[in-house]
């Protein structure tokens, strides 16, 4: 644990030099061409670093951060789009918004009307998937005798659950460092009552924004010119799925180390076929939803049903669930010692 956290230190370090590089020196040249030009050194070095860590939540979060994230802001910072521009008054918010999943939370007016996309997580709420997700742990002892669709069904929350606790943290804590509200990053996924809804406005929800500036809007604004508006916004949803399954494929080679196999592609690629047929749907027939449960039932069964079938199986074969739940009690058993040696 020491040796692969001296590995995750130094690999943080070279990213804020590269991301301070970005910053003193990209940022004074003209945007477009020359500026990407002086970028291509550090997008090829964030496609290496993940390679140095072999702890699977290391390798995963930064190849998150560094390799998918971060690229992608400085590649919209290169022509002055996206969250980097206008450029952030300090080198600390500048690295902050270019690597990690946030967005500043806006203080409404005082005649907006308040969303629930927009309000902080209750701290209950938060406790309780901290509590599953601790009791989860200790039910794969049991995954021998439990139906395998139970282990299956266990394995999807898990995933869930560990993404949004681990983006959480990391919000938390660039939040106090910025001294700043920061907008949540999921916005109860299992709520949804569309595909639209789940991808676009409940899952990962600033990952979406960053597919949405880099990807759906380029691409709808080309298509839009040969193809007319609606064809274009159908393609630029497919592009952002396609895209989004391709940066998971580097995620899971990163944790595996394997060729891809492309099955998490085509989860991504089944998935904006069938949101993009929901929203042809919607379009041309004017269907009026079902209820809210029926609807949401349906949601959470597509996306489970494909999950176990493209996006799980990768991982299973692989044994990364087996790591994932490893490391997480290795990372208990670290924080007790120290946390009983410190009290001693």
């Amino acid at each position: 644990m020491e040796e692969e956290l001296i590995n995750l230190s130094k690999v943080w370090i070279y990213a804020l030099i590269s991301i301070s590089y970005c910053y003193f020196i990209s940022s004074r040249i003209s945007k477009a061409v020359l500026r990407l030009l002086s970028i291509i050194p550090v997008f090829i070095l964030f496609l290496v670093l993940p390679l140095f860590l072999s702890s699977l939540h290391f390798s995963g979060s930064s190849t998150l951060f560094l390799s998918w994230l971060a690229n992608f802001n400085l590649l919209l910072f290169a022509f002055d789009q996206g969250p980097l521009c206008p450029l952030p008054s300090n080198l600390c918010r500048f690295f902050c918004f270019a690597c990690f999943p946030i967005k500043v939370r806006q203080k409404p007016s005082p005649n907006a009307i308040t969303t629930r996309k927009n309000e902080p997580v209750p701290k209950w709420v938060l406790a309780v998937k901290v509590l599953v997700f601790g009791v989860l742990l200790h039910v794969y002892e049991y995954k021998d005798v439990l139906p395998r669709f139970v282990v299956l069904a266990l394995y999807c929350l898990h995933i869930y659950l560990e993404v949004e606790l681990v983006l959480v943290f990391v919000g938390a804590v660039v939040s106090t460092l910025l001294g700043c509200d920061i907008e949540p990053v999921f916005n109860e996924p299992y709520l949804a009552t569309s595909l639209q809804d789940f991808w676009s406005r409940r899952w990962n929800l600033m990952v979406s924004a960053v597919l949405r500036s880099a990807v759906h809007i380029p691409v709808k604004r080309l298509f839009a010119r040969f193809f007319g508006l609606n064809i274009a916004v159908l393609v630029g949803v497919m592009a952002s799925f396609l895209v989004s399954g391709l940066m998971h494929e580097l995620i899971y080679f990163y944790a595996i180390r394997l060729p891809p196999t492309w099955e998490v592609t085509c989860f991504f690629v089944l998935h904006g076929v069938a949101t993009t047929t929901e929203i042809v749907v919607k379009r041309t027939l004017r269907w009026k939803p079902p209820h809210r449960a029926v609807s949401g039932l349906a949601v959470m069964a597509f996306v489970s049903v494909t999950g176990v079938w493209l996006f799980l199986p990768q991982l299973l074969r692989n044994n990364v669930h087996e790591r994932a739940t490893s490391e997480c009690l290795s990372v208990i058993d670290f924080a007790k010692r120290k946390l009983f040696i410190t009290s001693s």
